[in-house]
């Protein structure tokens, strides 16, 4: 009986295929149309895989692997979920689960990490932004989706998890076994150094970033007297989040200017913002600091300072993920996740496909050469090489800014 069903199931299907087919054409909305020789191919290969496959294959998994196939092609970020892994994108967005703290993206078939988020298992198991994650439990990733390899890196706090992955300049992959911990964003913390120079690391873009960075703000301001010569703001690693803390904390700096717009195909997709008449470090230098691991609403912040000529942006070359997906819950409770725009500058930079370039590249030293001297730095920064030289710089930054203040004193008196 259950054959029975499944044969007529699949006879309907391609009987309403091939009436569609009577037309040269199959028309769509407006003025989109669907060649019809494509739906003759696929109603013949859809066939030959019913009758002539090595096993039987249900009518609704052909359907989900055509569907993906069609999806996934576009670019690493679109995605089709099934209902199920639908339930674990919420799960992931809303609830609490073990991981190992990395955030991923789809690169030639293989997962490759964005950036390892602070203070978790990944990042203290040295997982660094570039790194190509290739087997889970010895299960290999390859042309799986990001979901599928969420679902097998995720599991229970305190539990295990061996993964392999691949970095760039080693013959052979790293295998490293980490546990699984509840994932909590740090999100920002803030510091001191010497001559007054203001630090503010930011781990991600949450609902609340803007609000965060004002109010550490006003304590660097506070602690130092309100003598602050200027402020290190630290994107690297950070993956991006909300568009809308991006655009706040732009928005904190700059008085006036464009600071993001984005481009699609629908009306709907074409937005510009705006800054508001406000600078809350009233003109004082800023650096802001990137490298590979920075990526959406990171590189958003970075170009729109750097455009509008607010910072200088320091580092190296962003990851250059810049890309706006619509999530669209379908009828059967499965969803559709499609690139429905891209973000650019404010100069008409497409950061999706260039990425943010420094105003200076930093020197990449490795942290564990001898006679690096770091001690000026407290711990937890005293191994950073890349914060050092941008403290350097800022001090410079602040002594000319403060000779040419003494010179214009001098020229008004």
């Amino acid at each position: 009986m259950n054959k029975l069903i499944k044969y007529i199931s699949s006879f309907a299907i391609i009987i309403f295929l091939s009436l569609m087919m009577n037309h040269n054409y199959v028309h769509a909305e407006k003025n989109d149309e669907i060649p019809a020789d494509k739906i003759r191919q696929f109603v013949d290969i859809f066939q030959k895989i019913k009758k002539q496959y090595v096993d039987d294959v249900d009518d609704q998994t052909l359907f989900n692997h055509a569907i993906k196939g069609m999806v996934t092609g576009l670019d690493p970020h679109s995605t089709y979920m099934s209902g199920d892994e639908y339930e674990e994108l919420k799960i992931g967005t809303t609830g609490k689960f073990g991981g190992i703290g990395i955030e991923i993206t789809m690169e030639d078939g293989l997962v490759k990490i964005v950036a390892p988020i602070d203070d978790t298992p990944g990042s203290r198991a040295g997982l660094k932004s570039g790194d190509f994650v290739i087997e889970v439990d010895n299960v290999s990733l390859r042309n799986k989706s990001i979901n599928e390899a969420v679902k097998l890196m995720r599991g229970d706090p305190g539990t295990k998890v061996d993964i392999k992955i691949l970095r760039k300049g080693l013959n052979d992959p790293l295998e490293i076994s980490i546990t699984r911990e509840i994932i909590i964003s740090k999100g920002i913390k803030s510091e001191i150094f010497d001559n007054n120079i203001g630090y503010i690391r930011l781990a991600s873009f949450q609902s609340n970033s803007t609000n965060d960075i004002e109010k550490e703000v006003v304590k660097l301001k506070k602690q130092t007297k309100n003598e602050l010569t200027g402020l290190i703001l630290d994107l690297r690693n950070n993956p991006g989040g909300v568009l809308g803390a991006a655009v706040g904390i732009s928005d904190l700096f700059l008085k006036k200017g464009k600071i993001v717009y984005t481009k699609g195909r629908t009306a709907t997709s074409d937005l510009e913002y705006y800054a508001t008449p406000q600078d809350i470090l009233e003109a004082l230098p800023i650096l802001v600091m990137i490298n590979g691991g920075s990526a959406s609403a990171s590189e958003i912040v970075a170009g729109a300072l750097q455009d509008n000529g607010r910072a200088t942006v320091v580092g190296t070359k962003s990851f250059g993920k810049a890309s706006v997906q619509t999530i669209q819950e379908l009828y059967d409770g499965s969803a559709l996740k499609l690139t429905t725009a891209k973000y650019y500058t404010p100069n008409g930079r497409d950061i999706h496909k260039e990425g943010i370039k420094p105003d200076i590249i930093l020197n990449k030293e490795d942290n564990d050469k001898k006679n690096i001297e770091t001690s000026k730095l407290k711990e937890p920064y005293d191994k950073d090489q890349e914060l050092l030289q941008t403290i350097e710089l800022m001090e410079k930054i602040a002594i000319s800014n403060h000779k040419i203040f003494i010179n214009d004193s001098i020229s008004r008196n």
